[in-house]
């Protein structure tokens, strides 16, 4: 089957539950790459590119966590070396979104099955989020108190889960099918607005919504902030990543090589960005100082999605390892 980009793909059938993007032909056209990915078949798996452990190490030593969306699983890749292992979740369809809160616990979009499933540190199991009424899905962010921020795609908002419960939606205006998340260290809230060719800024004040100052994005997907509060963007329908300054300068565009349809994005705090090439099954690594892009080893990956390295200090249960049977609790502590 051919691979296409994610601007490019028009989707042949309503997604699950009969729905499909609504609104003019723009939103449709403009739609057509999320609704792809929605309803992206399990296309033959075949190895990313590789090159040798050390030219996709991250000097942070952190393993990266992927959302393998195509596999139905969650992987993790030693970037200082290693070999991939998978993280024992159970029941994934479609997963995108990573986050991590700061006890160490990682919560996915189970993107197919309409929520969100929290993994325990410790590797004692999974349990779901409880939210209400979520339509596809997709990026995650989590602030200091635990609060968890879900990008409901086909519900054209984004919703927050009280870290003590209860779920309440962000005040939004006009979004249409948000894609990716993230925060910066004020708590201002990024979402990256796929149909409407934006990203827009939550102001953590709760003064409102602002457009991000922007040029030329075409369905913007992943976010990430840096800690000088530079603002990066993969604009997926033009296979690249964008750079816009905290303080006000310039857009420039990250120096990358053949990406095509970039999703989820991470940095590892010492300088090197890592994006999930989606189209071409791989993660690649882009030093921000100097220049240079490298593949991070992987095995078998098929439409990467989401990206997300554990937070400083926290060093997950080994996949491998035995581990005792699924925790009863719900729900982010």
């Amino acid at each position: 089957m051919e691979r296409r980009t994610a601007g490019r793909r028009t989707p042949q059938t309503p997604t699950a539950g009969g729905r499909t993007a609504p609104g003019p032909a723009r939103r449709l056209a403009a739609a057509a790459g999320l609704l792809a990915l929605c309803l992206l078949p399990l296309l033959p798996v075949g190895a990313a590119g590789a090159t040798s452990p050390a030219d996709g190490r991250s000097p942070a030593g952190a393993p990266l966590y992927v959302s393998d969306y195509s596999n139905n699983r969650v992987v993790v890749l030693p970037v200082d070396g290693g070999d991939q292992t998978t993280v024992p979740a159970e029941g994934l369809v479609r997963p995108t979104g990573l986050a991590w809160d700061a006890a160490g616990r990682l919560y996915v979009s189970d993107t197919g099955n309409n929520r969100v499933v929290v993994l325990a540190p410790d590797g004692s199991g999974q349990t779901t989020v409880p939210t209400t009424d979520l339509s596809r899905p997709l990026g995650l962010a989590v602030d200091p108190a635990g609060d968890l921020y879900v990008a409901d795609s086909f519900n054209d908002r984004v919703v927050k889960v009280a870290a003590g419960g209860g779920q309440t939606t962000v005040p939004t205006s006009g979004l249409l099918h948000p894609w990716g998340l993230a925060l910066d260290a004020a708590g201002n809230l990024y979402v990256s607005d796929f149909v409407n060719d934006r990203v827009v800024r939550v102001a953590a004040d709760g003064s409102g919504q602002t457009t991000v100052p922007t040029s030329g994005l075409s369905q913007p997907t992943g976010l990430a902030v840096d800690a000088a509060g530079d603002l990066y963007v993969s604009d997926s329908g033009n296979n690249r990543v964008v750079r816009v300054p905290a303080d006000g300068g310039g857009q420039t565009t990250v120096p990358t090589t053949g990406l095509n349809s970039p999703l989820g994005l991470a940095l590892d705090g010492s300088g090197g960005l890592y994006v999930a090439d989606g189209f071409n099954d791989r993660v690649v690594r882009v030093r921000l100082a100097g220049g240079g892009q490298t593949t991070v080893p992987s095995d078998g990956l098929n439409t990467p999605t989401g990206l997300a390295f554990p937070p400083p200090g926290v060093r997950p249960e080994d996949p491998e390892r035995p581990r005792p049977g699924p925790a009863t609790d719900h729900g982010p502590h």
